[in-house]
C-alpha cells in the first residue's frame, strides 16, 4: 500500500511541503535576506532603513522579522505592499520583481539534508510537491540550487493559477494532479497559513518549527507538530 509500511497507522500517499520555515529553515535564510534588501532598497539612507524595516516589520537590531510580519507567510505581492509605503517613486510591480529576482538568491539553509531526506520518501512510494506563497520562479530557482527540484512531482507559487495559502485550492490542485484523495495526503508547513489550508482541504496536516510560528500556535490546526521535517519518517511508521 502507498505510503504505509507494516504496523502503520498513517495510510499517506502524497505529501505536500510548504519551501520557507519547513524544507529551509526560516531565520536562517530570509532574515538574512530581509536585511540585504531592505539596504539594497534603502541606498545606504538610515531613515528609509528604518521605513522599510517597519512596514516589513522587521528589527533591524536583532536582523530578525517580528513573528506577526505579514511577509512571513505572505505572497510575493504582499510583501512588495509592505516595503511600498517607503517608496512612493518605486510602483508596486516594481519592486514586486524587485523582491521576486532576490529571493532566488536568498541564501539557502535546509532544514535537514534534502536530497537523502526525499529519496527515502519517495522510496516509500509517495509523491512529493512544494506549494509555497513565493514565487514560482524563486521557488523553482531555490530548489534547483539545492539539488532537489528533480525529487517534486509539483511545484507552485502563489503565481502559479491555483491561489494561494490559506486557501485549499492549490492544495487541491495538488492532489489532483497526483490522483490521490486529499485524506490521503499530508500538507506540511511552519504557519497556520499552511495548517488551515490543509484542513479545509481535507488533508491531514503537520506543523514544524523551524518557521516563525511557536507549538501553541501550531497544535490546534496540526495532527503532529515536529521540530523540522527529519521527523517524518519516523510519523509515518509509528
Amino acid at each position: 500500500m502507498t505510503g504505509q509500511m507494516p504496523g502503520s497507522a498513517h495510510q499517506v500517499d502524497a505529501i505536500l511541503f510548504d519551501k520557507d520555515g519547513t524544507l529551509f529553515d526560516f531565520g536562517s535564510t530570509w532574515n538574512v535576506w530581509a536585511a540585504r534588501i531592505i539596504a539594497q532598497l534603502s541606498g545606504g539612507d538610515p531613515a528609509l532603513a528604518r521605513a522599510l524595516a517597519a512596514g516589513a516589520r522587521f528589527d533591524l537590531d536583532t536582523q530578525s522579522f517580528h513573528p506577526d510580519s505579514p511577509v512571513i507567510a505572505g505572497t510575493n505581492r504582499e510583501a512588495a505592499e509592505c516595503f511600498a509605503p517607503a517608496l512612493p517613486d518605486r510602483s508596486i510591480e516594481e519592486i514586486e520583481r524587485h523582491l521576486m529576482l532576490s529571493a532566488a538568491d536568498a541564501p539557502l539553509t535546509p532544514a535537514v539534508p534534502l536530497a537523502g531526506f526525499l529519496d527515502g520518501l519517495s522510496g516509500r512510494g509517495l509523491h512529493l510537491g512544494v506549494m509555497t506563497n513565493d514565487t514560482e520562479y524563486s521557488a523553482r530557482i531555490q530548489l534547483e540550487e539545492a539539488g532537489v527540484l528533480d525529487r517534486f512531482a509539483f511545484v507552485a507559487g502563489f503565481d502559479s493559477g491555483y491561489g494561494a495559502k490559506p486557501a485549499p485550492d492549490p492544495l487541491l490542485a495538488f492532489c489532483d494532479v497526483m490522483g490521490v484523495a486529499p485524506d490521503r495526503a499530508v500538507m506540511v508547513g511552519d504557519s497556520t497559513h499552511d495548517l488551515i489550508a490543509g484542513r479545509a482541504a481535507g488533508m491531514r496536516t503537520i506543523g514544524v518549527l523551524t518557521g516563525m510560528a511557536p507549538t501553541e500556535e501550531l497544535a490546534p490546526l496540526a495532527d503532529a507538530v515536529f521540530p523540522d521535517i527529519g521527523h517524518i519518517p519516523s510519523w509515518l511508521t509509528a
